[in-house]
């Protein structure tokens, strides 16, 4: 008996994935266009952030970029976690290969079940689209060349309690965001630096050093939709709460196939997110194809303005806190979800019930962290937190 039916048999029965993903339909293409000959690899220097950082949008923006995430004491000791796990992307590969199983299958359920190890949420595999790969770093500003065949997505909760109470732009939002930015990263490192260990090339990409855009990966490896609230993918068990990281390498492994859970058709009905974003950012209209994808359109500086330069907040999260995808893995939760991927006339009522259960407002009354702002280096308490927008649905 081979290694690989060893292995195999040894998980037979048993489910590896923490969420259900079996129940999910798996389709050969994405649920939204990609025309991939008329994706132009992009360039990292001209994301949002990083035009603000260069003054793109004002002084004071530029000076705001310094500081959005650190002046908050938990989200900055956060980023700090992230600036250290920067170093330790790549490295040496070991110089002979470990004898291991020769099916991709049985490899790539080993790699999934190392990255839960590691304390993952979810886990996608898929084949590195070309046109994935940055085109220059925003470090050091030169080409970026990355030719590992495979990209595994590692995707982690930004927690459903905090998520629960938050406004969505007050102070504890950038330290969802990095929290799960650095525990994504975290075990990206570390996966990387196993997968080099057993004779085989593996790069680390995470919020402090990509070299990857990461929508059309995870959309490839079957981690959710596109979704209204921009070039953002929504996993039909987490919503759009969670970030993500990836490892790419050339270890053999089987690839995952896109998912279709009916997501294009209810962000067609729901708009809530563009409804209460407090700038404006998201569009209440139809999708566009812009630069090869078929998307709904967003105003990236009106939403880095709002999110780099919010005064009564750290970041901004609103669209995900009120997104009705947002919800806690409960057996209620599950039903309903159930119903929103299987029966298309449930979600017009999803979207109706999810604001009658007040959904739509925080819980304040669990609310744990402390509103804190760091000013010239010392800690105040802020006079306000941020608040949600709420933008009448236009005809």
């Amino acid at each position: 008996m081979g290694i690989a039916t060893t292995y195999l048999r040894a998980f037979n029965g048993r489910r590896l994935d923490p969420y259900p993903v079996e129940i999910l339909k798996r389709v050969d293409q994405p649920t939204t266009a990609v025309r991939e000959s008329e994706i132009p690899r992009l360039d990292e220097r001209e994301s949002g952030f990083n035009r603000a950082l260069r003054g793109d949008f004002g002084t004071q923006l530029a000076k705001e970029r310094h500081r959005f995430v650190s002046k908050h004491p938990l989200s900055g000791a956060l980023v700090n976690m992230q600036f250290t796990l920067a170093q330790i992307v790549d490295g040496m590969v070991a110089q002979e290969k470990a004898p291991l199983p020769e099916d991709p299958a049985a490899m790539a359920r080993h790699i999934k079940e190392t990255a839960y190890f590691l304390r993952a949420d979810l886990v996608g595999i898929c084949e590195l689209p070309s046109y994935a790969v940055y085109s220059h770093s925003m470090g050091t500003g030169e080409p970026v060349e990355l030719n590992h065949r495979y990209a595994i997505s590692v995707i982690v909760d930004q927690d459903w309690k905090t998520a629960e109470a938050t406004v969505g732009n007050d102070w504890i939002s950038n330290s969802m965001s990095f929290l799960a930015y650095s525990t994504s990263g975290f075990i990206a490192c570390i996966l990387a630096d196993y997968i080099r260990r057993l004779g085989y090339p593996a790069r680390a990409h995470h919020a402090r050093n990509y070299q990857v855009v990461l929508p059309p990966i995870l959309l490839k490896a079957g981690i959710g939709e596109m979704c209204r609230i921009g070039d953002i993918v929504l996993n039909p068990f987490l919503g759009p709460r969670f970030k993500a990281a990836v490892v790419t390498t050339d270890l053999p492994l089987a690839v995952d196939k896109p998912i279709d859970f009916g997501l294009q058709d209810f962000c067609s009905r729901c708009g809530k997110c563009a409804r209460y974003c407090p700038t404006g950012s998201i569009s209440f209209g139809e999708k566009v194809i812009y630069n090869g994808y078929e998307k709904w359109p967003n105003d990236v500086e009106k939403c880095t303005r709002g999110r780099v330069g919010n005064t009564k907040g750290s970041g901004c999260g609103v669209c995900v806190a009120v997104c009705p995808w947002n919800k806690p893995y409960t057996p209620f939760h599950r039903f309903v979800q159930w119903t929103m991927r299987n029966i298309p006339a449930a979600r017009r009522f999803a979207v109706w019930g999810d604001d009658l259960m007040g959904y739509g407002q925080p819980k304040t009354e669990n609310k744990w962290w402390l509103d804190l702002e760091d000013v010239d280096g010392r800690i105040v308490v802020p006079t306000h937190a941020g608040q949600r927008g709420n933008h009448r649905r236009k005809s």
